[in-house]
């Protein structure tokens, strides 16, 4: 079986590229149809993808700039020819999907989110605008809105990373998904016996991840606290931040998988649509205190190994803090439930889905066939 995988750009390493990795060890042959592409930003191991960019990558500046040229990525990812593959399947959160295939090609789309700034983000992303670029703003938007549900309309099977992402879905698309959550490298992280007694945050520094919460809790209650990141609002979070705040920046993944082992608990405040972090944490025998909505749901056992507090506010965060402390976590039974989140339960989980799809698409009468 031919197969060929597809995703908006590999410029660095998210959660969406750690998928297409884990494509990748399930497919290592398969091409990766992208964008843009900059390995000297990926780990080593990528070197190995038999990477194929779209006209794009020759632009001036399209590597660094790439999310400026969104405009075209729907003519890009339709300019590949993927005629000859049997499978393509595509890692996408804005226009990968579009790709156009032969009727005989399976099409399966592994979705990390419709693209939320088109979709439910639309006005928050509109209000960030400047005044003189809303109406252009605002008709590009609504152009990839109507190419967005047509690009659906290509694909033969959804996959969601997560039950938020297949309600959006069916929302916006009109579609059935099944949700195979995304994996996490489970040898990367291992328990520690040396727990310190701080809290710890991985995350960029943007609005949404609301870092400023977890920072005035550790302002409020003096408890220490490591900030894990980089982003815009740096300078605007250190500002805010009490003398028991650490801000470490961007970490390399050993030194992040060590910090996850020994902080007391990991705080998770932003509303995602999974979020591997939180699995990290668990992974390595830490408890979650999440904001209880989206993602974190599917992925933190609340009193097992985590706690949840339920409103995006300073107070509610100190409150659950407070719970943390009457509960005695387990570190083996937290590592046994991230264990279930790992590559080869991602991997069964796929391959069922492509076997069922491929079983049904065989079956399925061609339109005609008795006329």
């Amino acid at each position: 079986m031919r197969v060929a995988l597809v995703h908006e750009w590999l410029t660095t390493l998210g959660g969406s590229e750690r998928v297409v990795w884990a494509f990748h060890r399930m497919f290592p042959d398969a091409p990766v149809f992208t964008t843009v592409h900059r390995q000297d930003l990926l780990p080593a191991e990528f070197k190995t993808l038999d990477v194929r960019p779209s006209f794009l990558q020759r632009l001036p500046g399209a590597t660094r700039h790439y999310q400026k040229l969104l405009p075209l990525m729907p003519l890009a990812f339709e300019q590949f020819d993927l005629s000859g593959y049997d499978l393509v399947l595509t890692s996408s959160h804005a226009c990968a999907k579009g790709v156009v295939t032969r009727p005989e090609t399976l099409h399966i789309c592994y979705t990390h989110t419709p693209m939320r700034y088109a979709w439910d983000l639309y006005h928050d992303y509109q209000a960030t605008v400047p005044r003189p670029l809303k109406p252009l703003s605002a008709a590009l938007l609504s152009y990839l809105r109507q190419w967005d549900v047509l690009a659906a309309n290509r694909v033969d099977r959804f996959v969601a990373n997560s039950k938020e992402v297949a309600k959006r879905i069916g929302k916006h698309y009109r579609r059935e998904a099944a949700v195979v959550p995304p994996p996490i490298d489970l040898e990367r992280f291992e328990p520690s016996r040396q727990v310190s007694d701080h809290l710890l945050v991985v995350s960029r520094l943007v609005p949404y991840k609301r870092v400023d919460l977890a920072i005035q809790a550790s302002n409020q209650t003096h408890v220490p606290l490591k900030v894990i990141g980089d982003g815009p609002l740096y300078k605007e979070l250190r500002a805010i931040a009490g003398p028991q705040v650490t801000f470490l920046g961007h970490l390399d993944d050993a030194t992040v998988a060590s910090e996850l082992a020994r902080c007391r608990a990991l705080l998770f405040p932003a509303f995602e649509d999974f979020g591997l972090v939180p699995l990290e944490a668990q992974a390595s025998g830490r408890p979650v205190v999440a904001y209880g909505a989206g993602g974190a749901l599917e992925t933190v056992i609340d009193g097992v190994t985590g706690c949840f507090f339920p409103e995006q506010s300073v107070d509610s965060l100190v409150q659950a803090l407070g719970r943390l402390d009457r509960i005695d976590f387990e570190p083996v039974a937290i590592r046994r439930h991230a264990e279930g989140f790992g590559f080869r339960r991602f991997a069964e989980r796929m391959h069922g889905v492509i076997r069922t799809a491929m079983t049904e698409a065989a079956d399925r009468e061609p339109v005609g066939a008795h006329a």
